[in-house]
């Protein structure tokens, strides 16, 4: 189906890679006990669905970002289907702290920068392709629950429609491609909240991630799986997964068994 990204290789031909960093030790911020179990899962996870994984370490937000500029130039890209890139640190409203971090705007590393690094312009070997980012980290101090009451409200504003014309364009031969497209990007709490850790069995949200995929990765699309973690966390209010910034123009299985 068009709807559907295709899998054009078969499995043993494919070049499944993806991208996994984790900051576990910091200078000035506590270490985040439980996050090995948190590495260990999802390397299972993403191994069991293919894919070669980077596993890096303990890195500042500058060496983050040439973790992730060397990975988005490998050759693999060129016969793979698609790539995941997991991180996982502290984290503050602007984005994942490095190693060096002292919190607030010292040693971050900006969302932006990922989706910048993985984009058409920047990573031709994965244009087209589902480029899924999955991110473990707080974004601010903020509870992520609250009581609430059963007084009415204001309504809720018409939403507005915008139409874009093409008319008049002309075709001069050139490919034009989107700057970014195809991602699909699962947070694992919304703006300004805190996501939440088991010092022993690790992040509350990659737990119920892996399982979710280890039981519909075979049968549900990926955004239908997202879905389903953030179900997941119906009866744990103080987080909610956030799927933001998603760009993906078709269905993605994962058809792990191919």
């Amino acid at each position: 189906s068009s709807q559907v990204y295709p899998i054009h290789l078969p499995r043993e031909t494919r070049t499944r890679r993806a991208l996994l960093i984790c900051n576990i030790e910091f200078e000035h911020l506590s270490w985040r006990d439980g996050a090995k179990a948190d590495v260990e899962g999802m390397r299972e996870l993403l191994e069991g669905l293919g894919y070669t994984v980077d596993i890096h370490l303990n890195l500042t937000s500058e060496e983050m970002a040439k973790v992730m500029e060397g990975f988005a130039d490998c050759k693999d890209h060129q016969t793979s289907d698609s790539t995941f890139l997991v991180f996982m640190s502290h984290g503050v409203r602007a984005g994942l702290c490095g190693t060096k971090s002292k919190g607030g705007t010292t040693d971050i590393l900006s969302i932006d920068t990922i989706f910048e690094r993985f984009n058409n312009k920047c990573c031709q070997g994965l244009r087209g392709k589902p480029k899924v980012i999955i991110i473990q980290s707080c974004r601010g101090g903020t509870v992520g629950s609250v009581m609430v009451g059963d007084s009415a409200g204001p309504a809720l504003p018409a939403p507005s429609l915008a139409q874009a014309a093409t008319a008049g364009l002309e075709d001069d031969a050139v490919c034009e491609v989107h700057l970014e497209s195809d991602f699909a990007a699962l947070h694992s709490s919304t703006p300004d909240t805190v996501s939440w850790r088991n010092p022993v069995t690790g992040s509350v949200f990659i737990q119920r991630l892996i399982k979710q995929f280890r039981d519909h990765a075979c049968s549900s699309d990926l955004q239908e799986i997202f879905r389903k973690i953030q179900y997941s966390f119906g009866n744990f209010p103080k987080q909610m997964p956030s799927q933001e910034r998603t760009t993906m123009l078709r269905k993605f299985y994962l058809f792990p068994g191919l």
